[in-house]
């Protein structure tokens, strides 16, 4: 007996792949990661967005997500590329997909994809995390205790059972800095599996330093990227791929 084969024509193939960073704003940070991927699925179908398909008996749009901002937390710089079935100009692409998001997930820049793969480019993140109410002084006090550590264990409940995560082991950096009525933690946090969120970090303090674990709090992710370890900058992931859109913009026009 022969292998059973999907009925019909194959689907078009990819002729262009698009990375886009889109942001998670206002009410919209409590959009859980599954829940913008079904409204950005509905957002390309509803745009027209030529967006290709994987072949086989379920085909599904060819959409790859790199990581995702935990659900509660606030972002700037989430990352994405789609597989296109026919060219499209990038920035139709975006104007099309962001007027059909609901406002607060908002597509911030899209370009073609150059050469490499997109999360070989994401290796930490900076995060603001806003503590209101508490005092500058006593985060800063509870950073000088929690980075003297060389590690704090922190337990997670995931839906695997319950985690242990090195909490210390992945922050590259972290400062106080005076808000408006409250303290902010300016956090560089690694890229690690299992992943190591604000929320950790927190826990972490109230464990080595009597922080309030039950302390309010309101997190951002500001930027993703390479670490340059000289200067703690955080690389642009999608600084390749304008650049190289750049040199063909040029080369076009010569």
């Amino acid at each position: 007996m022969g292998t059973r084969q999907p009925e019909g024509p194959p689907p078009p193939p990819t002729v262009q792949r698009l990375r886009i960073r889109y942001a998670k704003r206002g009410r919209l940070r409590f959009v859980s990661h599954r829940d913008f991927a079904r409204a950005f699925e509905r957002a390309l179908r509803r745009s027209g967005v030529p967006i290709a398909f994987s072949a086989g008996f379920s085909p599904h749009p060819k959409i790859s997500y790199v990581g995702a901002a935990p659900t509660g937390s606030a972002s700037e710089a989430e990352y994405l590329e789609i597989g296109l079935q026919t060219e499209t100009d990038p920035e139709q692409v975006r104007a099309a997909l962001d007027m059909a998001l609901p406002e607060g997930l908002d597509i911030l820049e899209v370009l073609p994809a150059g050469p490499g793969g997109l999360p070989e480019r994401i290796e930490a993140s900076r995060w603001r995390i806003e503590l209101p109410g508490f005092r500058t002084q006593a985060l800063a006090a509870a950073l000088q205790e929690f980075l003297a550590r060389e590690s704090v264990i922190v337990e997670r409940v995931t839906k695997k059972g319950l985690r242990l995560l090195d909490a210390r082991a992945a922050v590259v950096s972290a400062r106080a800095v005076e808000g408006e009525g409250c303290a902010i933690l300016d956090l560089v946090v690694r890229q690690v599996s299992p992943a190591v969120r604000p929320d950790d970090v927190l826990t972490a303090l109230g464990a080595v330093a009597g922080l309030d674990g039950s302390l309010t709090s309101r997190s951002m992710r500001l930027a993703q990227g390479r670490l340059d370890v000289t200067t703690g900058v955080l690389t642009d992931p999608l600084g390749p791929d304008r650049a190289a859109a750049a040199r063909d913009g040029a080369l076009g026009e010569t």
